[in-house]
């Protein structure tokens, strides 16, 4: 039973790792806002875009991980 939680635990870490370097950097938001730029289309359509969907993967993947950590150390 621990081999195979420690084994999705690695495919867990791996799949967030993997998320987490497809989301695409923030450091353009200190320019953009002295900028103006907080009126663009994509401000606007910001849920709907890849880096909101990844950053709602990355949480639900970042809770899915915490969980099995919890049960690899209770067994």
């Amino acid at each position: 039973m621990e081999l195979a939680i420690t084994i999705i635990h690695l495919i867990v870490c791996i799949v967030l790792t993997a998320v987490v370097l497809f989301q695409s950097g923030k450091n353009a938001g200190l320019s953009g806002a002295i900028a103006g730029n907080t009126d663009s289309f994509l401000a606007r359509n910001k849920s709907n875009s890849l880096d909101a969907k990844l950053a709602k993967a990355t949480k639900w993947i970042a809770i899915v991980f915490v969980v099995i950590t919890l049960i690899l150390n209770i067994v």
